[in-house]
């Protein structure tokens, strides 16, 4: 098995058992995980290797909250605690944590119905509400949006990477015709940028499709919370929308955006001035947001490769689309 976890110092230090099976779990971008079979159970075995969430305070911190929302009723699958009480195992320099394997499957927005789009967007809104309750609000000034001319000067580094690239092939076409006509649009609407967001709190921070199981037509648990963190909130719920509900041409379901954003706006008592202001700023991040090329060709990883074509068209499709998505998202 590659990057095979330390299962003996691990299972002892939490009292498990015996492995009996472990397999890596594919999905997931950033950290690994595995599911863990012993005679003592099943569990789900996650190894905190992306440097940027890898740290044991963030991570305990992360197990806090998901402990407390559980508490609240959130469906969540907190960690288990070793044999001291912790739920961060460190072996080998390595970070890992134990959590109860949860039976479920995952669902895109177009296999949701619309009372099934606004149970989503409830969700979230028991998200944030409950976060708002279990964690101590820090204070954090929101990240200045995102810089034409920092943009201006990636998108010429791109190209030029797609240039050299040997021999070139099909995703270097799309990449190239997306980059020049992206660069296009944020000429044109570069006067847009928007300012800094008013309301902050405590996030998810990756609320998506992968990171929400279902157990038949009711969610079972929201798992990897490693972006948790101080955000403005209503931006998550534009974010995420714009990933459960995106179709494969690259544009958004808009009934159902709008069933679920509804929902969620009822629940955390969001204003629709919030929304549209989260809409703005969310749409320019796309407009200047290039991380799945910048994987490809600055990393050589292909993992997010699938997601680009769906992705990129989104941008420019909003774009046109501005009013209306905006409408859905504050109707």
């Amino acid at each position: 098995m590659p990057h095979a976890p330390p299962l003996g110092p691990l299972l002892r230090q939490y009292s498990a058992g015996s492995a009996l099976a472990c397999d890596p779990v594919d999905q997931g971008l950033l950290n690994r995980g595995y599911r863990l079979r012993t005679t003592r159970g099943r569990f789900f075995l996650k190894h905190h290797h992306d440097p940027d969430t890898a740290d044991p305070a963030a991570i305990a911190r992360q197990h806090l909250a998901t402990r407390r929302l559980a508490d609240l009723g959130v469906p969540v699958a907190p960690p288990l605690a070793d044999r001291e009480g912790r739920t961060v195992a460190v072996v080998g320099g390595q970070a890992f944590a134990l959590h109860p394997w949860i039976d479920g499957r995952h669902r895109h927005g177009g296999q949701l119905t619309r009372g099934q789009c606004e149970r989503l967007g409830a969700l979230l809104g028991v998200v944030h509400a409950g976060l708002e309750r279990v964690m101590p609000l820090a204070g954090r000034t929101p990240a200045e949006s995102a810089d034409p001319a920092h943009t201006f000067a990636l998108i010429d580094d791109l190209l030029a990477r797609i240039r050299r690239h040997r021999p070139a092939d099909r995703f270097d076409e799309l990449a190239r015709h997306r980059l020049l006509e992206r660069r296009d649009l944020l000429e044109r609407h570069a006067w847009r940028r928007p300012p800094h967001a008013a309301a902050v709190g405590w996030v998810h921070g990756d609320f998506h499709p992968f990171n929400l199981l279902y157990r038949g037509d009711a969610p079972a648990a929201i798992v990897d919370w490693d972006r948790l963190g101080v955000q403005p909130r209503a931006e998550e719920a534009v974010r995420a929308a714009a990933i459960f509900f995106v179709r494969p041409t690259g544009t958004l379901d808009l009934t159902k955006a709008a069933a679920y954003t509804r929902a969620y706006r009822h629940i955390a008592g969001a204003s629709p001035d919030e929304l549209a202001a989260a809409v703005h700023r969310v749409w320019w991040e796309r407009l200047n947001d290039f991380w799945m090329l910048r994987w490809h060709y600055e990393r050589g990883d292909t993992r997010a490769d699938a997601q680009f074509p769906a992705v990129s068209a989104l941008a420019v499709w909003w774009t046109r689309e501005y009013a209306a998505v905006r409408d859905a998202f504050t109707g």
